[in-house]
């Protein structure tokens, strides 16, 4: 339990130290946020945990994978910002992140890469 706690305290100091630095800068939050600070900790949390390496590289891989078809939520974010407001536009990004991932992932499987 204590490295449950430990994780998530952790992780969500991750997440306060993003909007913080976001609050100050754009430049600077947005910089800090792109990093894959997430996905390096949970790296560290699998390898930690004595997890096999497959299970370490695969993590690793299918991140790349699962990045590609979040970019266009990004483009859009900040166009549909201010013509909907904030809440109609995060709900559009899930949906755009949604679609893309879906055609990605049917285009990804021709090439016998199945995120699915």
């Amino acid at each position: 339990m204590p490295w449950l706690i430990t994780k998530y305290l952790i992780t969500a100091a991750v997440v306060v130290l993003v909007s913080e630095a976001a609050r100050r800068s754009d430049r600077l939050g947005g910089f800090i946020g792109a990093l894959p600070i997430v996905t390096l900790l949970t790296l560290v949390w699998l390898h930690l945990e004595k997890q096999p390496e497959s299970k370490v590289a695969n993590h690793a891989w299918y991140t790349l994978w699962y990045v590609i078809p979040t970019l266009p939520m990004f483009a859009a974010f900040p166009f549909l910002l201010a013509r909907l407001g904030f809440w109609p536009t995060m709900l559009a990004s899930v949906l755009i992140t949604v679609t893309c991932f879906g055609l990605f992932a049917l285009a990804m499987k021709r090439f016998g890469i199945q995120l699915l």
